[in-house]
């Protein structure tokens, strides 16, 4: 099954909501960067944020997720677009740490408990929107939901699960946000309350298979809600040779000789994806003798 998300309205609009299924896109972004079990829980619960958070946006608009802390795996750093495509990388892939008191794989261990969560929000404006809040967990959900609450003044609960099969796969992955909107009355509060705390583990309701549509009615109430639209989300990494063939050809004709003359070459590889891109030495004298050609007089 795809991985796709949904955006909602409940309770006559006084809610909004977001609910995802991210298991293939955690699965990439686990395959690129070689991630050990709990770094991938760590980063597929960053995704699925970000994905989300992504999806709040509209147009060419776009965020940065950054989580650092004292753990070993931050930071993390994932961006999201308006159209479901997400990208991301931790520093420190191969981090295991033995599970918590509960059974479970300790990403909080994994992450750090001090630190920050900053989001920056690229809206097309002469200023970007950054928003930065400490940690208060480490494990991920908690921390985005105090980030809505206090750098964006949103009363907003976000849950997020990852499970990890006996293979290292990634078995299902998603999560949702629920944000209360000005005009809500206590009662639906209180109800939508208990239900988020009678409701079983995020993690173990994306394992039964849920979908986003039937996560989203677990937790409000399917007749409360309004499904607004449905949009697929993958692991889309923006990088291309051609773009590095630019960031090449933004160098000095001095440094790009030097590629040609004393390294015979030269690779790079993407953070984001870990995509190498290699040129040769002719490659590299066609960007030389091009940007040569731009700087000639006219």
């Amino acid at each position: 099954m795809s991985d796709y998300l949904v955006k909602a309205l409940a309770y006559d609009g006084k809610v909004r909501a977001y609910a995802v299924r991210s298991t293939a896109m955690v699965q990439e972004a686990a395959r690129r960067h070689d991630t050990w079990r709990t770094v991938t829980a760590a980063l597929g619960r960053s995704l699925s944020a970000a994905t989300m958070m992504g999806a709040m946006l509209k147009g060419e608009e776009k965020i940065t997720v950054k989580i650092e802390a004292d753990g070993p795996a931050t930071p993390i750093i994932v961006d999201a677009n308006a159209t479901g495509e997400v990208r991301g990388y931790v520093s420190n892939p191969h981090v295991d740490p033995d599970r918590n008191k509960e059974g479970k794989l300790n990403v909080a261990e994994a992450v750090g408990r001090n630190g920050s969560l900053s989001v920056v929000k690229y809206l097309g404006l002469k200023d970007n929107f950054t928003g930065s809040v400490p940690l208060v967990s480490g494990e991920l959900g908690e921390d985005f939901t105090y980030y809505f609450a206090k750098s964006e003044q949103t009363p907003t609960s976000v849950g997020l699960g990852v499970i990890i099969d006996k293979d290292e796969s990634v078995a299902a992955s998603g999560g949702f946000i629920i944000q209360l909107m000005p005009g809500i009355t206590d009662d639906v509060i209180d109800e939508i309350e208990n239900k988020l705390n009678a409701m079983e583990p995020i993690s173990k309701l994306i394992q039964s298979g849920l979908t986003p549509e039937e996560l989203l009615h677990t937790i409000l109430g399917e007749e409360n809600v309004r499904i607004l639209d449905q949009m697929g989300v993958a692991f889309q990494c923006q990088c291309s040779k051609e773009r590095i063939s630019n960031a090449i050809m933004g160098l000095n004709e001095e440094d790009i000789s030097a590629m040609i003359e004393e390294d015979g070459g030269a690779e790079t590889q993407c953070h984001f994806c870990n995509e190498k891109y290699v040129f040769d030495k002719g490659e590299l004298q066609e960007i030389l003798d091009e940007k040569r050609a731009g700087n000639e007089p006219q």
